[in-house]
């Protein structure tokens, strides 16, 4: 550190109160290397440990995997064309009054 007048002049390590060694920006590359490389590790752990069923993609597609096939998704009856629409008066909705049957 120099004085000349009322000027203080000093260097750039007497400036900063450190030296100027780049450590700071290597515990940051090492550091994120690291947890990238221990987050691989859980990931790749995680796939090689899951059973058939875990592998299917989402909810849906496990729900799906654990059902025995049926070959539908749908109620079906070979008497449909034997089913009658309702009449007008068999609904409970006709009669304000009465509860359902």
């Amino acid at each position: 550190m120099e004085r000349r007048g009322d000027e203080v002049h000093m260097n750039e390590t007497e400036a900063s109160g450190a030296s100027k060694e780049g450590v700071v920006r290597w515990v940051l590359i090492v550091g994120t290397f690291l947890a990238i490389a221990f987050l691989t590790i859980i990931w790749v752990t995680g796939a090689l440990t899951q059973g058939e069923d875990e592998s299917q993609a989402t909810v849906e597609g496990r729900i799906e995997a654990r059902q025995p096939d049926t070959g539908t998704d749908s109620i079906v009856d070979d008497r449909v064309d034997e089913l009658d629409a309702p009449e007008e008066g068999d609904s409970p909705a006709d009669e304000p009054g009465r509860v359902g049957t």
